[in-house]
């Protein structure tokens, strides 16, 4: 079968963001045609002028409907698309000019319904942004789960950088109405189907995602929030690993509490995790700033998903 690409893409007030990724997309080296649709989904900063602007540089598309999400903004994307294959991207991430090659090429050698795809920092990325990428995707502090090679289990795509055949999107009726948790719910019932899912590890993105720690609180403690729930429906899908930023919140509180009677070895174990997450990081990033700050971006990981999947 020969793929037809349809890019989908979301967006919501972030014209300036939608920017950076299509003109990442005129640079791609793949030869093949290929169409893009926006979906504004309500914003009050609209990108229609900047859509317009790759207008005759792209095979473009730009719609705008009322607000109702970014899961049923990427449904209604969907079924504007002429593609016989759909690639779901978030509006705040930018790809290396392999990505489409990469796409089509690992699915013409092993097709499947459905892939993911990781995330990386880009060099042009702020301190803090590179610090976040670190803490979720470092196998120290969330296993490999979003994109590593060796990562434990079958890979759960996620929407920021997520395919899926025009076939299983018309059998499974695509995202849901959650607004957290909706990529992971459509591969669970992907899966249902007897659809297969896989990693493409060389098709990473650029991924900015939040700009300050207090968003990126919100976001995890939203992610905690909806594990309990996603457990709930797929009880299949439930591990003892989902305990564990609660568990290193709990963990941590007592060992504040040891060290005020002079019992200091819990911290004392908390202290060198963090220490290798340091050394690691600065490894990685080669930049201490980086490391110091991805030391704090990793504690409000855990306690943002901590307290979302404790208090669900």
């Amino acid at each position: 079968m020969k793929l037809n690409f349809s890019i989908i893409i979301p967006v919501f007030n972030r014209p300036n963001e939608i920017d950076e990724l299509l003109e990442s997309l005129t640079q791609q080296d793949f030869q093949e045609d290929f169409e893009v649709i926006i979906v504004e989904d309500g914003s009050s900063h609209k990108s229609d002028e900047i859509v317009n602007n790759y207008s005759k540089l792209l095979n473009i598309c730009y719609f705008f409907k009322e607000n109702s999400g970014a899961g049923n903004s990427r449904n209604f994307g969907m079924q504007q698309a002429s593609g016989n294959y759909f690639i779901i991207l978030d509006s705040d991430v930018i790809l290396p000019n392999h990505y489409l090659s990469v796409v089509n090429n690992s699915l013409e050698s092993d097709f499947t319904d459905a892939f993911g795809g990781p995330d990386a920092a880009h060099k042009s990325f702020t301190s803090l942004q590179k610090a976040i990428n670190y803490s979720m995707t470092s196998f120290l502090t969330t296993g490999g789960i979003r994109g590593k090679k060796k990562s434990v289990g079958t890979f759960q795509p996620r929407s920021f950088n997520f395919g899926i055949s025009k076939k299983a999107f018309e059998k499974t009726n695509g995202f849901s109405a959650m607004k957290i948790g909706e990529d992971i719910d459509l591969t669970m019932r992907l899966w249902q189907h007897d659809f297969k899912t896989q990693l493409i590890e060389n098709a990473f993105v650029y991924h900015k995602r939040k700009s300050s720690i207090r968003q990126f609180f919100n976001q995890t403690y939203q992610f905690g929030k909806t594990r309990p729930f996603l457990n709930q429906k797929y009880p299949k899908s439930a591990k003892l690993t989902y305990w564990f930023p609660s568990v290193f919140l709990i963990g941590f509180v007592i060992g504040i509490l040891a060290a005020i009677i002079g019992f200091s070895q819990i911290l004392g174990l908390y202290a060198i995790y963090f220490l290798l997450i340091f050394l690691e990081s600065s490894l990685q990033n080669k930049n201490l700033k980086v490391a110091f700050l991805t030391m704090i971006t990793t504690f409000t990981q855990f306690l943002g998903y901590g307290l979302g999947f404790l208090k669900a």
